[in-house]
């Protein structure tokens, strides 16, 4: 298994942009070239970069017991948004991103092949991926993830949620806008594709508890049903999220 790590500078962003790639080693899984495996775009959270899941996690073991590509994006604090400075982070992931690694590394563009995961706003970011271009992904991961503006909704000029405006404009407009995950669901079910796998899960002592329970009731309430876990005691932290992506890859690839 080879650590990649590389810089390059996409037009989407206008800045260079830090990646971290695990690529099988060649001969590996009965000989399977790397244009034939799956690839699984890894999502990091606010506070960490595209180097975390290969820090803090067993990923790459992981990648080495199913032959995965993992590819890991560094996005800053920019909430997987095409931002309002110009800095379109949304379009890098979903158009720049894929492109690139099947121009340099040759990985396969099939959504059979593609899936994508995260953990709190990369979970975020996951499943805006996968619920607003469902023909990209085969399934789509959330653990941990900030999947509700319900409570920023409601209070658009509260300090806290300074930072949001930032990422996402004035929030007096998120309601309804592609930043809001009530939108995501909207736009799912009213496309005619099979949507992605879906995984998600939260533990019971993790505050983004309340937000990912709501979240999953709204799609149930629009007949979308995704795989849901919550995990008694956990929290918002590294020992969860190791079990999780075992447990999503388990569910997706078996």
């Amino acid at each position: 298994m080879a650590l990649i790590r590389l810089d390059h500078l996409p037009e989407t962003t206008k800045v260079t942009q830090p990646l971290t790639i695990l690529l099988p080693d060649p001969g590996g899984m009965n000989g399977k070239p790397v244009r034939e495996r799956k690839v699984l775009y890894l999502l990091h959270g606010l506070s960490d970069d595209g180097t975390a899941w290969q820090r803090f996690s067993s990923i790459e073991i992981v990648a080495r017991e199913y032959g995965l590509v993992v590819v890991m994006p560094s996005v800053g604090r920019s909430f997987y948004a095409d931002l309002p400075n110009g800095q379109n982070y949304f379009t890098y992931l979903l158009e720049e991103l894929p492109q690139y690694l099947s121009d340099v590394f040759d990985l396969s563009p099939r959504r059979e092949d593609t899936l994508i995961a995260g953990l709190s706003m990369g979970g975020y970011g996951a499943f805006k991926a996968a619920f607003l271009h469902p023909e990209r992904f085969a399934a789509a991961g959330s653990f941990s993830g900030f999947l509700s503006m319900e409570f920023i909704k409601a209070y658009p000029e509260d300090p806290r949620f300074a930072e949001f405006s930032t990422t996402m404009g004035d929030l007096h407009h998120l309601a309804g806008s592609v930043h809001d995950p009530e939108t995501w669901i909207r736009t799912l079910s009213e496309k005619k594709v099979d949507p992605p796998k879906l995984y998600m899960s939260c533990g019971t002592d993790d505050d983004l508890l309340p937000l990912n329970r709501l979240f999953l009731s709204q799609c149930q309430a629009a007949g979308i049903q995704p795989t849901y876990r919550e995990e008694e005691g956990a929290k918002h932290e590294w020992t969860f999220w190791d079990r999780e992506i075992r447990v999503f890859l388990k569910q997706v690839l078996g």
